[in-house]
């Protein structure tokens, strides 16, 4: 069975879903591990082969007069889902999108039949697409952003469908979430400020630090990916320094954290740049003590920060949920179905 996601036919059993809410950042990947510098993640795998899928084995001869069998599935190991993102029942920001990750590696030349299987429904009909990140990850997200309260679904009927390299569903999986207000964050490194929207109309004007001219952030367009009342920061977990006393090295506890990268970017107050506006940071954005617990307290998974002017580079967009860092050219290149509109959803 597939870890985090919940089968279509046990509706009745709620299932622990493997996400980046704030309980999961706290206890499974905060903890440990330091913010504001550090590679994006590297999620491709090995470069699947194209093994055709096994036939299904033949049914023996059978008396007449004789009821049929029952089909029975395709032979071979079963395809599973390791994590649907977001989380079943959640409500996610404008920029959130879905993201299935397998439990193996699907060829490419299965790729477009896992897609017309993967069937994404909403509220509101929107033009999207799937984008493959690897062989085991693919995400859907929509032209633009979400239309703010939207209910969207993705029912997975996986059942015998192959993944190219021997293997065949054996569950179909269903998730639904809604899509919450339309927040969204504009940084602009250059000028040392951060400002915040909801519905389009500005309701804050902020300070910020972004990174140095040795650290920078990173730009592009990151969905919020969760947050955490504090957080344990080390250089040494982002290959800056592991030596107590030299440049660039520390081990802090900071409040008030916004996660923006699997690599470690991070919204958050930091007690060496109390009063933001000036400094360099190690690649996170540092506000005040009272506005990082603001921005806090009106973070949620899925809302966009979108940065830029840093000399760094665009986010990748597989470094955590950066998929709107990518045009929309860009997005459809790696897509084995090509773009379609949902299907509206009650």
């Amino acid at each position: 069975m597939a870890r985090n996601v919940r089968p279509a036919a046990e509706h009745g059993q709620r299932r622990r879903i493997r996400h980046m809410g704030a309980a999961l950042l706290a206890a499974g990947m905060l903890l440990g591990a330091a913010a504001c510098q550090g590679a994006a993640a590297k999620t491709a795998g090995p470069r699947p082969t194209s093994a055709q899928p096994p036939s299904p084995a033949a049914s023996k001869p059978v008396p007449t007069g004789t009821p049929t069998a029952t089909p029975t599935h395709p032979a071979g190991p079963p395809l599973l889902l390791d994590t649907i993102t977001p989380t079943n029942d959640a409500t996610v920001g404008v920029a959130m999108p879905i993201s299935v990750k397998f439990t193996h590696p699907v060829a490419r030349s299965a790729r477009a039949g896992v897609e017309q299987a993967l069937k994404v429904t909403a509220s509101t009909p929107v033009t999207g697409a799937w984008h493959w990140f690897s062989s085991t990850r693919a995400d859907w997200r929509p032209q633009h952003y979400w239309p703010a309260g939207t209910r969207v679904a993705v029912d997975a009927h996986l059942t015998d469908v192959a993944d190219g390299n021997g293997r065949y569903g054996i569950h179909d999986y269903h998730h639904a979430f809604t899509i919450g207000p339309a927040w969204e964050t504009k940084v602009d490194a250059p000028a040392h400020t951060m400002d915040v929207f909801l519905g389009g109309v500005r309701q804050k004007h902020f300070p910020i630090d972004a990174g140095s001219a040795e650290f920078p952030t990173w730009d592009g367009t990151m969905a919020e990916m969760g947050k955490a009342p504090s957080v344990h920061m080390t250089s040494c977990s982002v290959h800056i320094s592991c030596t107590p006393g030299t440049p660039n090295y520390y081990d802090v506890t900071l409040p008030w954290d916004v996660q923006l990268t699997a690599s470690g970017t991070y919204v958050h107050f930091s007690d060496a740049h109390p009063n933001p506006g000036q400094a360099g940071s190690h690649g996170c954005i540092h506000l005040s003590l009272a506005d990082a617990k603001w921005f806090y307290a009106h973070a949620h998974q899925g809302d966009p920060v979108t940065v830029t002017g840093t000399p760094r580079g665009l986010v990748h967009a597989d470094n955590g949920y950066a998929a709107f860092t990518l045009s929309w050219a860009a997005w459809l290149t790696t897509s084995a179905t090509g773009p379609q509109q949902t299907a509206g959803s009650r």
